[in-house]
This record gives structure tokens, C-alpha cells and sequence, in this order.
């Protein structure tokens, strides 16, 4: 027995050894293309001498000011919006036991953006200025508040008996995301020219407003949901048995539902304010990474934060090369991707159950 558990450690560290050497590599090449195109190893100098190190090697310039500036800010961003969205999916799945659940599926990415809409369309009489780090700040609240109540509001509708009714909770979640769209096309009928082209580029999912001043106060959130849900593991292993199971091994079922989805909605809330909606990462990293390898939450939650963030800068990558020098909105490129990815899951399920 000892040597079977320590068989499956060994093979989770090198499966999770693995993701984080391909999401470096990701990294480094995701920073070195673009506009302006910086070699990789300008890219490592730079990141090495802002660690004090190989303060003797010279780089161009404008390299070390697009890197710094730009490219540094957005990759950052893009690698927490990425883990948070992997690990909020993979935890919804386990809590729910459903891999077919998923962020914006269950309502939490429309609540989270109907807030943050009626913020931007409407935010124009509160005393705040548009780019100071008040008003982001406000929206990242606003986001994390719109996410949470919805995703209350679906699981106390979707509970019966004291269980999740998992086809009431996914049809709940499609009558939330309608009412969020009501909320948003209602926001657009009020919304100037400009307020209404931010919202287009918004709504489909944008990584290019990323700056230091937004992550200075998102990125310890970010980082706190991404800790909090990973904490969770062993005890999402023993929801997988059932919610009474896991009440008689000791669990506090209740609590540990409402911990895990206040940690989701913060993770998916703060990262909708950054970025927009961006779907289908939190539902196609932790199925490939269960299909791949195996169920175990102790493997399954750290990989989705590796895999989301590889994911998600893969497709950043793919959306600011293939129409250069324009951009793709990245809520594109992840659909294109998750949406098929969707329908041969529910195809597969379909199939199960006719057998």
C-alpha cells in the first residue's frame, strides 16, 4: 500500500514538474513575440536583472521598456486569470460532481459581468476617476459580489433534499446567464459611443488593459483564491462519495461548499474585472487533466492551475500573432477551442447513458 501511494506522489510531482517547465517555456516565448519582436534570451536577462542578477549585460532599450511595460504586466495577468479560471473549474466539477460544470455555465461569469457592466455604463456619476486604482478596485469588488450572489442563488435553487440536483443547477445557471445578458443589453441601451466599444471589446474576453496599478490589487486576491480552493483537495476527494459520505469522515459539508464557492467567486469575479468574460478554461483543463491522468483533487486542482495558466497563455499568443498587427479578443480563440471540446462532452455523456 505505501508503495502504491508512493508511486502515485512521485508521478504527480512529474506530472506537475512537467506543466510548470511548459509553462515557463510558454512565458518566455509568449514575452519575446509581438509588435516588437525581443529574443529570448534578451527576455531572460531582463527578468534576471530584476532580480539583481547579470547586472553587467547589455540590452536594447526598447526591449527592456515593451517588456516592462507591457508584455510584463499582461503575461502576469494572463497566467493568474488562466490558474484562477483552470482551478475554480476543476473545484466546481469535484463539489458538484459533474464534469460538465463550469464558471460561466453556472451563472458565476454573467453575474460577475452584469456587475461590472452596470458599473462601467453607470459608474460615470460617482466621484471616482475612470483609470485611477479607486475605480478599479471598485470594479474587482462589484465583480466578486455579482459572482457570488449568482452563484448562491443556483445552488440554493438546484438543492433538494440537502443534495445538488445537477440538471436543475446547469438549467439555473442558463436562466441566470440570460437574465445577466437582459441586465448588460439593458446597460448598452444607456451607454455612450466610447462606453459601448470598451464593453465590445470587454465582453469578448481582452488581456490588453493589463497594468501594474490593476494588479497591485488583484494579483493578492487572485493568488489568495487560487491557495484557498488548492487547500480543499483532500476534502473535495471525499465529496467525490457523496455528500453524506463525506459528512460521516467528518467533513463539514456546508461550510466547506460555501468556502469553496466564496473562493471560486472571488477567483472567477476578480478575474472577470480584468479581463471580461473568457469561457471554457475552467471546463476543458480539468477534463483533459482527469482524462490524462487521474481523478485525484490532490493532483487534478494544482495541474488546473499549470494547465489553466498554460492554456491561457497559448491562446493570448495565438490571439496577438495570427492577425497582427490587430488583435484577436481572447474569449474568441478559448471558444473556438472549448466549444467543440463542450459538445463531444456532453456527446460522450450522452453516449454513456444510452449504454
Amino acid at each position: 500500500m505505501n508503495l502504491i501511494l508512493a508511486t502515485r506522489d512521485y508521478r504527480t510531482t512529474l506530472i506537475l514538474t512537467g506543466l510548470s517547465f511548459c509553462l515557463i517555456t510558454a512565458t518566455l516565448f509568449s514575452l519575446s513575440v509581438g509588435a516588437v519582436s525581443i529574443p529570448v534570451k534578451d527576455v531572460a536577462v531582463i527578468l534576471l536583472q530584476k532580480l539583481g542578477l547579470f547586472r553587467s549585460v547589455t540590452v536594447e532599450g526598447m526591449h527592456e521598456i515593451v517588456l516592462s511595460s507591457i508584455r510584463l504586466p499582461r503575461i502576469i495577468m494572463t497566467v493568474l486569470i488562466g490558474a484562477s479560471l483552470g482551478v475554480s473549474g476543476s473545484a466546481l466539477q469535484a463539489l458538484f460532481r459533474n464534469p460538465l460544470v463550469e464558471p460561466s455555465l453556472i451563472g458565476v461569469s454573467g453575474g460577475s459581468a452584469s456587475a461590472v457592466v452596470m458599473v462601467i455604463v453607470f459608474g460615470s456619476a460617482l466621484p471616482l476617476p475612470v483609470n485611477g486604482w479607486l475605480y478599479h478596485s471598485l470594479l474587482q469588488l462589484v465583480a466578486f459580489g455579482g459572482g457570488m450572489l449568482a452563484t448562491f442563488i443556483v445552488l440554493k435553487l438546484s438543492s433538494q433534499m440537502g443534495k445538488t440536483n445537477i440538471a436543475i443547477l446547469i438549467l439555473t445557471g442558463v436562466a441566470l446567464n440570460a437574465l445577466a445578458g437582459a441586465v448588460i443589453g439593458l446597460a448598452i441601451f444607456y451607454a455612450d459611443e466610447n462606453q459601448l466599444r470598451t464593453f465590445t471589446f470587454w465582453t469578448l474576453g481582452d488581456l490588453g488593459g493589463a497594468t501594474w496599478d490593476k494588479l497591485t490589487f488583484a494579483a493578492p486576491l487572485l493568488v489568495t483564491a487560487c491557495a484557498g480552493l488548492l487547500f480543499f483537495a483532500p476534502s473535495l476527494n471525499l465529496f467525490s462519495l457523496g455528500e453524506a459520505e463525506a459528512y460521516h469522515t467528518g467533513v463539514n459539508v456546508e461550510s466547506t461548499k460555501r468556502r469553496i464557492i466564496i473562493f471560486a467567486a472571488l477567483a472567477v469575479g476578480i478575474s472577470v474585472s480584468l479581463s471580461g468574460i473568457i469561457g471554457f478554461v475552467g471546463l476543458v483543463v480539468p477534463h483533459v487533466i482527469r482524462v490524462s491522468f487521474h481523478s485525484d483533487n490532490r493532483l487534478v486542482l494544482p495541474a488546473s492551475v499549470l494547465g489553466g495558466a498554460l492554456l491561457l497563455v497559448l491562446a493570448d499568443v495565438i490571439a496577438r500573432t495570427v492577425v497582427s498587427p490587430s488583435e484577436l479578443p481572447i474569449g474568441v480563440v478559448t471558444a473556438l477551442v472549448g466549444a467543440p471540446f463542450f459538445i463531444g462532452l456532453l456527446m460522450n455523456a450522452k453516449r454513456k447513458h444510452e449504454l
